[in-house]
């Protein structure tokens, strides 16, 4: 069965005929069309892409079991006709669709149709990972682990923050891939902030430095963060590191079939909150990663899903304290029938990079 036919075969439940897919990263997985203009139409027996003149070549090469429409540049108006006989609930991905786009497409659709929101029908099969897309992502997992112990062969010490992510993307892209989303360096007081953008500024010795990168192979994304220390650590930087990765460990271990996201958070976070750190600790433990670096499943206190074989996650717990500095440890987690495989390589435990 085709991920356009599974897709599909959830349309009754929603009371839906056909699918409206504008989500260029969800036409993408449906159709394989990785250009930057392109809409889908999925139903029972229905199969439509349209793209318009720019494009056409490119969707002959990639495109098959669609229909190939040439429609305008503004795609929306290729839709006035084409559609199955009769009455019609259409469904649209209302997560992705702005309210102006909404309004002109309703001003062109028949007013035989009628169009519902949807949102969430292919990014539920896509949290499932085929054969081919954990391939992917496991070679794109083991290119960042070559890159970071590129990087820690070479040192830290003395270089920007700036400096090292660039020279971490750059290394990404000589080796044949892309980085999946901006690379975060940040060493001393600045990795108190989780997502912090790196500074002109240079890795001192005996401080942590909190490393977060990805690649893209084949359209599909890593995401690995690694904590090392530049040299000799207070005790008290030193404890706060040790306990990221005792409740990293513990979160990678809890990942199987069955338990809910909540319910893998709260493993690694009883880690964090028993040694004095939990309001230390302000986002989720992990998300899915395929095609987008966050996607389906999420790993967090509101999540009531239950995890299912063929999910890829991240466990990345971490612990900020301003004035003093954070941690984060982060791995790539495929959920097994048996289990768990974690997908990232390298050292978890405190590691000494000068």
């Amino acid at each position: 069965m085709s991920r356009a036919d599974r897709v599909a075969a959830r349309l009754p439940g929603r009371e839906l005929d056909l699918l409206l897919v504008t989500d260029l990263v969800n036409v993408r997985y449906l159709t394989g069309y990785t250009g930057t203009n392109g809409i889908a139409v999925v139903g029972a027996r229905t199969r439509r892409f349209l793209t318009d003149f720019r494009y056409v070549e490119q969707a002959k090469a990639q495109v098959s079991g669609f229909d190939r429409e040439t429609a305008p540049r503004e795609l929306r108006l290729g839709l006035a006709d084409g559609w199955p006989e009769g009455p019609l609930r259409v469904g649209f991905e209302d997560q992705h669709l702005p309210v102006r786009s909404l309004a002109a497409l309703r001003e062109t659709l028949p007013a035989r149709i009628e169009l519902v929101p949807a949102g969430g029908l292919v990014e539920e099969e896509r949290a499932r990972k085929e054969p081919g897309e954990i391939a992917a992502i496991r070679a794109a997992a083991a290119l960042t682990d070559e890159i970071y112990e590129w990087v820690a062969e070479r040192g830290v010490v003395g270089r920007t923050e700036r400096a090292l992510a660039i020279a971490l993307e750059h290394e990404m892209r000589v080796r044949g891939a892309e980085p999946a989303f901006a690379a975060i360096v940040a060493s001393g007081e600045h990795g108190a902030q989780p997502h912090a953008v790196p500074r002109d500024v240079p890795v001192a010795a005996g401080v942590l430095i909190t490393l977060d990168m990805g690649a893209r192979v084949d359209g599909y994304c890593s995401d690995c963060t690694r904590t090392w220390a530049t040299g000799a650590l207070s005790d008290e930087l030193a404890a706060l590191h040790a306990t990221v990765v005792e409740a990293e460990q513990a979160g990678v271990a809890a990942v199987r079939p069955g338990p809910t996201g909540r319910e893998v958070d709260a493993v690694a976070r009883d880690v964090i909150e028993a040694a004095g750190y939990g309001e230390r600790f302000g986002h989720g433990l992990g998300h899915g990663v395929g095609l987008e670096i966050h996607e389906a499943p999420r790993l967090a206190q509101t999540d009531e899903a239950p995890l299912a074989a063929g999910q890829v996650v991240t466990v990345e717990p971490g612990i900020y304290v301003p004035g003093l500095g954070g941690a984060r440890v982060e791995d790539l987690v495929l959920v097994t029938d048996a289990g768990h495989e974690v997908l990232s390589a390298g050292t978890r435990a405190p590691r000494v990079v000068a």
